[in-house]
C-alpha cells in the first residue's frame, strides 16, 4: 500500500513514517515545515520507499499532488496546542479547518477511500463524565477544540455524501520521541524533562491536580495500523479514543520525572517545583474508555503511562545531552 501522511515531518507523524516504512509501506509525506522537523525524516531520505512533499494542506493544488496514487490518507497535519488557538484563532482555522476540508476535496476527486485523521479529547470540552466515551461530548473549550469537531463533522459528512471511509482517532496527551520540547507551545512532558535536565523548576499550571490521560506515541501508531486495516467494504465514519485508559495528575507527572531521571542525574531530585495560574481553555480531568476501540479495531496499548515514560526520558536524555 501506498500511504500519505500529513505533517509526517512533525512528532506523530515522523513515528507513524518510520513504523509504515518498517512495515514495507510506501509512504508519501507531505509537509510544510510550520512546526515539523527536517531532522525528524531524514534518515528515511535513503528508503526507497519514502517520498518528501514540501506542500500546504491551505492550497488545495499541493493535496491534489500528494493525494495522487495513494491507497490511504493518514492526516496528521494539524496547529496543536489550545493556548495557540487561543492567542491566534484564524490561523488555527485556516490550518485546521479549511486545510482539513481540502485534503477530504482532494482525497474524494483522487478516490481514496480510507481517510485517517487525528481528532482530539479536546472535544469532550465541559463534559464533566469520566471516563470519556466517544458519544458523549460536551461544549468545545476552546478555538482548537472547535476546529478538531468540526474534522468530525465533516468526515461524517463526507463519509455519508461521497461514499468514503473516515475514522477519527481522538488522541488523549501523546507523548514520545521527536516531540519537541522547544518554543512557545511545547508539550508539557518534553518541557518538563528538559527543564529538568537543566535544572530549571518546571512551572505546573494550577494546584497540580488536573489530571490527563498520557499516551504513548507507540501506542497510537498501533492504532493508526489497526484504522487502516480495518475490514469494510461499505463508507462508514468513526471515532475512536487512542489512549491508554489511566490517569494522572501533573503532581504526579512530575514525580515521575524526577523519579526517572534521578539515576541519571541526582541532582535532579532536589530541584523544586512551581505553581503558577491554570491555563484557559483547558480541560480539568481527561480520562478514556478504550472499551470501543478493542472491541472493534482489537486494540490493546502495550507501554503504560509510566513505562512510555521511561522510554521517552531515555531517548531525551541522550538527545538533549548530545546537543
Amino acid at each position: 500500500m501506498k500511504i500519505l501522511v500529513t505533517g509526517g515531518a512533525g512528532f506523530i507523524g515522523s513515528n507513524l513514517c518510520e513504523a509504515l516504512l518498517e512495515k514495507g509501506y510506501q509512504v508519501v509525506c507531505l509537509d510544510n515545515f510550520a512546526t515539523g522537523k527536517m531532522e525528524n525524516i531524514l534518515p528515511f531520505y535513503s528508503n526507497p520507499n519514502f517520498q518528501l512533499i514540501v506542500g500546504d494542506i491551505r492550497k488545495l493544488d499541493d493535496c491534489q499532488k500528494a493525494c495522487e496514487s495513494v491507497d490511504a490518507v493518514l492526516h496528521e497535519a494539524a496547529l496543536g496546542s489550545v493556548p495557540r488557538s487561543i492567542k491566534d484563532p484564524i490561523t488555527s482555522n485556516d490550518v485546521n479547518v479549511s486545510g482539513f476540508l481540502n485534503l477530504l476535496i482532494a482525497a474524494r476527486d483522487a478516490k481514496v477511500k480510507r481517510f485517517v485523521y487525528a481528532a482530539s479529547s479536546s472535544t469532550y470540552g465541559d463534559s464533566k463524565t469520566l471516563p470519556k466515551t466517544e458519544e458523549v461530548i460536551g461544549k468545545p473549550l476552546s478555538p482548537y477544540a472547535i476546529t478538531k469537531y468540526v474534522n468530525e463533522l465533516y468526515a461524517d459528512v463526507f463519509s455519508k455524501t461521497y461514499g468514503m471511509q473516515c475514522i477519527g482517532l481522538r488522541y488523549f496527551n501523546v507523548f514520545g520521541k521527536r516531540q519537541d520540547p522547544d518554543g512557545a507551545y511545547a508539550a508539557v512532558i518534553p518541557l518538563f524533562i528538559k527543564q529538568l535536565i537543566n535544572y530549571q523548576s518546571p512551572t505546573i499550571n494550577g494546584d497540580g491536580e488536573y489530571s490527563r490521560d498520557f499516551t504513548y506515541i507507540q501506542n497510537v501508531i498501533d492504532m493508526n495500523i489497526l484504522a487502516l486495516g480495518y475490514k469494510a467494504e461499505e463508507s462508514f465514519s468513526l471515532v475512536f479514543n487512542t489512549a491508554y485508559g489511566e490517569r494522572t495528575t501533573l503532581n504526579q507527572l512530575v514525580s515521575y520525572l524526577k523519579e526517572y531521571l534521578t539515576p541519571y542525574d541526582a541532582k535532579i531530585s532536589e530541584i523544586e517545583i512551581i505553581h503558577g495560574p491554570n491555563r484557559l481553555g483547558d480541560i480539568p480531568h481527561s480520562l478514556a474508555s478504550i472499551d470501543k476501540a478493542k472491541k472493534i479495531l482489537g486494540y490493546s496499548p502495550k507501554y503504560s503511562m509510566r513505562e512510555g515514560l521511561k522510554e521517552a526520558i531515555d531517548w531525551y536524555y541522550n538527545k538533549l545531552r548530545i546537543n
